[in-house]
């Protein structure tokens, strides 16, 4: 028995033994002069155990009596976010090493961060996804504040732990109700529990377990901590914080509110059209007045998580599939907006000033022009891939007859489309400047840059085949 399970929940153990086996490793050699050779093996590892998951294919398995899921769904967001974090520590290795940032923790750290991710998106009980969830938390905490002598960065990691604490409380608090009322953690119980008569108990159940969760996704009005965090923490830490946690954390909202909650669509279709409509209205005006290019993509990431909310909101496997294929989209976009963002940089020292970038394709036309079609596509702009995106989740929403909210995404859409302009504006057509920004060195940067400009172009063939992988994914998740 205990071997069967053990076989569902191989990927977790063999990256949780690495973890263990690489802070053994650096603790008896020269630690931090190790942590650059680490970066890349974790990242390796990463993209082996993602092929692993991917190679294993299979139906639906699960282990310790039901408590943990392993089908298309999970197998999909795994890949998904085992990449994501496997191009974001790659890219961002020499930007921590020559800042003196990369400790050896910094990679570990990852790890036990993506093995709780692991486990949140395959939790079929309540238990194993607040265990998921704090495992991933816990690791984020501490990257969040990694720039120990930076006050900015020790208030980032602060607030996000404050905020952090609050909504893992009133997830605990949801699930202690939903467990009251159903008798059972698990989603099987519960969502035989909802299937009769509603119960008040229940229903303020999923009120709280959606807020807590809502915090991770930086949904408004629980967004507080998104811009702090960004700014404050070192970019590639922001740029991890801005790609596979958000992945794991829609798939976990898709996981509950269908497994646990799908006989009641109806009541947390509510809740999850305000929090779309407030995201996509908030993102799209918070971030015109910003200076921070850092910050600034912080609120982009609210508005884009709204969009994800608005494939989510309509209850249906084509709203999953439409938000599987966003965060997709999504994930590619914000890797080659990030290496750009790592590559500003005036006497060696990284620059997050917008202002910084006017007349910049002058000095860097190529990387200026892959910036343009990263930022289009992040505006949603016809025929690149952001835009197939947005039509996804528009579609899946208005076939579910959520009119209000498609007009209301549009609208969003294109007050959002301003400020991602501007930037191009002021590459091209901005004021002189005395100080530029040096001109980019080469590395891993300016190929992950154009990697992803191309892939926003080239994708619109096919979006890479992930549709057709998100529709299998999402209709595992509903059978």
């Amino acid at each position: 028995m205990i071997t069967a399970d053990l076989t569902v929940i191989l990927p977790e153990v063999l990256l949780a033994v690495y973890g263990l086996v690489a802070l053994l490793l650096v603790a008896y050699t020269g630690k931090d002069k190790m942590a650059s050779a680490l970066t890349w093996l974790t990242a390796g590892v990463f993209v082996a155990i993602a092929a692993m998951i991917g190679l294993g294919g299979g139906g639906a398995q699960s282990a310790f009596g039901g408590m943990f899921m392993d089908d298309a769904f999970a197998r999909f967001a795994k890949i998904a976010f085992l990449l994501a974090a496997a191009a974001v520590l790659v890219m961002g290795q020499d930007y921590m090493q020559r800042r003196d940032l990369l400790r050896f923790e910094y990679p570990i750290l990852v790890v036990y961060a993506v093995v709780g991710m692991m486990v949140m998106v395959s939790a079929a009980d309540l238990m194993v996804l607040y265990m998921g969830l704090e495992l991933q938390s816990l690791s984020l905490y501490v990257v969040a504040a990694l720039r120990r002598e930076s006050p900015k960065s020790a208030e980032a990691g602060m607030k996000y732990f404050v905020l952090g604490a609050l909504s893992s409380g009133l997830l605990l608090y949801g699930s202690a109700l939903a467990y009251g009322f159903a008798g059972t953690t698990g989603f099987a119980g519960i969502i035989n529990a909802a299937s009769g008569e509603l119960g008040l108990g229940l229903l303020f159940a999923l009120v709280l377990i959606v807020t807590g969760l809502s915090f991770k996704v930086s949904a408004v009005p629980f967004h507080m901590w998104t811009p702090d965090v960004y700014e404050g923490a070192p970019t590639p830490v922001t740029a991890f914080f801005a790609t596979a946690p958000k992945i794991a954390a829609m798939a976990l909202l898709a996981r509950v509110l269908h497994d646990a909650f799908g006989a009641i669509v109806p009541q947390w279709q509510q809740i999850l059209v305000l929090l779309s409509i407030a995201s996509m209205a908030l993102g799209a005006v918070a971030a015109i007045g910003q200076s921070d290019i850092k910050r600034l993509m912080a609120y982009s990431s609210i508005a884009h998580m709204g969009y994800a909310l608005m494939g989510l909101a309509s209850g249906t496997a084509d709203g999953v599939q439409a938000m599987l294929v966003y965060m997709v989209i999504y994930v590619a976009m914000n890797i080659g907006t990030f290496a750009f963002i790592m590559s500003m940089e005036r006497d060696g020292r990284p620059v997050t000033d917008i202002s910084a970038l006017n007349l910049y394709a002058r000095a860097a036309p190529g990387r200026a022009l892959a910036m343009l079609v990263l930022l289009f596509s992040l505006a949603g702009i016809p025929p690149l891939v952001g835009f197939f995106g947005k039509l996804y989740v528009l579609r899946a929403a208005f076939d579910a007859g959520l009119t209000g909210l498609v007009i209301a995404g549009v609208l969003a859409s294109v007050i959002g489309a301003y400020y991602y302009l501007r930037i191009v504006y002021l590459m091209y057509f901005g004021a002189e400047t005395e100080q530029g920004l040096d001109n980019s060195r080469g590395g891993i940067l300016p190929v992950v840059l154009a990697a992803s400009a191309i892939a926003m172009v080239v994708g619109v063939i096919n979006l890479f085949g992930i549709e057709s992988a998100a529709a299998f994914a999402a209709q595992a998740l509903l059978n």
